[in-house]
């Protein structure tokens, strides 16, 4: 991938325009590329581990679950989406204005305002997650409105309101990781969800199995295994060394950057929570289809097939994120534009080998999920049309990530309003219910959806102004405008 990303014209072109074709390349310009490739998968690589585990302890729960019955397992689903769409994608996304403050406050090594930023981001997140935790608390309520089944909104009620104490800790894991990830420490991340997931297991299987709680101890073990990875984080970001110009403690300052902080996590979560709703919006849908069953399942399948493909390239948005912020903070201007150039391209080849992974497996996949041949046989027939849906899904996925690194939530989070719901969801309606198409059809809606999402991205992407950029990072970091060197010499480490 290395190689190929060095010899493609796209690269080329920007090495030409920037640095001149004096021999070719120059063994220069190879060396600082060949750089930048790996400097992006060393941390794009434990970001999809991490985020992957910490994904994974909600199936954990779940799947423990399944064995309590079916209707325990349909109230665990329907109380962990319900929580997945209320609170934990508003925290997930709010969190992510971190990879703004705190990225550029690092990259012009202002390492005392990261933890201004991590101390504004703990308050605002915790003060958030009060009254999500009371609506979840009204579950039930909510869900028996909306017209679900009684009887399994009483189970998703009584789950929901088990996880909320795993609403505040998935808040302050948000903010941990991201103080850690701009800064580059990216392995103890993967440290601490890889022992968090290890004991899920054994906390899942005594509050479920050797405890009376049944579905609530599943809901009790993610609040557990929370905790634990907050406490792990917590230890590490006190005591060692990496974090001691970074992090001194909780000061009287607290409430210097808040404002700062909220003006950059409502796009923020805007941005995530806008395409999170319309694929769980999706299954809403399947629901109304002929064979809802069929339809349902089968769309969840495949939600859940691209929720956990979308890891890699989501580690890598986060990585070009870390990359440019930190890029524009030092007032690299040039730099951050040749990490552009590299993830543009990691991000094609990565979503071209894992569709052609998932057309190859398309007629065994269902399996995994299902022994039902009609299942099997309908998730075959899907995983192509997700293939090419994961190509466009692993661009935007980047290119938001350079937004977020720039600080450009706003813009884009307007941009990703009108990709799905002025176009994705219309055209899934169209495509199910007007022509008949069915699950596909919603299927290739959110495609027309992700196609205009990337377009408008990459407009973006195109128009912005680099050395503009690194003015306003400075600019954001001390208050005032810092010159920014441009000049090629200095545009590269």
């Amino acid at each position: 991938m290395e190689k190929q990303a060095l010899d493609s014209p796209f690269i080329a072109g920007f090495v030409e325009r920037e640095y001149g074709n004096e021999e070719g390349w120059g063994r220069r310009t190879r060396r600082e590329v060949l750089g930048e490739v790996k400097r992006q998968l060393w941390l794009a690589g434990p970001l999809v581990a991490a985020n992957l585990l910490q994904k994974i302890i909600q199936v954990i729960s779940v799947m423990f679950v399944g064995h309590l019955g079916e209707l325990a397992l349909a109230g665990a689903s329907m109380g962990t989406s319900f929580a997945g769409v209320t609170g934990f994608s508003l925290l997930l996304g709010m969190g992510s204005a971190l990879e703004t403050l705190c990225g550029q406050s690092f990259g012009a090594q202002q390492h005392n305002a990261l933890g201004r930023h991590l101390q504004s981001a703990v308050l605002v997140l915790t003060l958030v997650s009060i009254p999500v935790a009371i609506f979840w608390s009204y579950t039930s309520q909510i869900l028996v409105a909306l017209g679900q089944d009684p009887e399994i909104s009483m189970e998703a009620g009584s789950y929901a309101r088990w996880l909320i104490p795993a609403l505040f800790a998935y808040g302050l894991l948000q903010c941990q990781a991201r103080f850690l990830q701009t800064q580059n420490i990216v392995f103890p991340l993967l440290f601490a969800s890889g022992v968090t997931t290890l004991l899920h297991f054994l906390i899942c299987w005594l509050l479920v199995f050797k405890s009376s709680l049944g579905n609530k101890g599943a809901a009790l073990a993610n609040s557990i295994s929370y905790w634990i990875n907050v406490l792990l984080l917590s230890l590490f970001i006190k005591w060692s060394p990496s974090c001691k110009k970074t992090w001194n403690g909780f000061s009287k300052e607290i409430l210097s950057g808040t404002l700062d902080f909220v003006k950059l996590a409502i796009p923020s979560a805007s941005m995530i929570c806008v395409e999170y709703w319309s694929f769980e919006l999706l299954v809403l849908l399947s629901g109304l289809l002929p064979n809802p069953k069929l339809e349902t399942s089968v769309l969840s399948i495949s939600f859940n097939t691209t929720s956990l493909i979308f890891m890699i390239p989501y580690g890598l948005g986060a990585a070009i994120s870390t990359r440019v912020s930190n890029e524009l903070g030092a007032g690299r201007a040039q730099a951050a534009r040749l990490a552009v150039c590299v993830v543009v391209l990691l991000a094609i080849f990565e979503s071209l080998i894992v569709g052609m992974i998932l057309i190859l497996v398309r007629n065994v996949w269902g399996y995994a999920y299902s022994n039902e041949d009609e299942v099997v046989k309908y998730v075959a027939i899907m995983l192509p049309i997700l293939a090419l849906s994961n190509v466009f899904d692993g661009i935007q996925s980047v290119l938001s990530g350079i937004a977020r690194g720039c600080g450009l939530q706003k813009i884009c989070a307007f941009a990703n309003l009108g990709a799905y719901y002025v176009v994705g969801i219309p055209s899934a309606i169209l495509f199910a219910f007007v022509f008949h198409i069915g699950g596909k059809g919603l299927w290739m809606g959110i495609i027309c959806g992700l196609i205009v999402q990337v377009l408008l991205l990459l407009a973006i992407t195109f128009w912005i102004d680099w050395n503009k950029q690194a003015i306003k990072a400075r600019d954001r970091v001390f208050g005032s405008a810092i010159p920014v060197d441009s000049q090629h010499d200095s545009a590269l480490h």
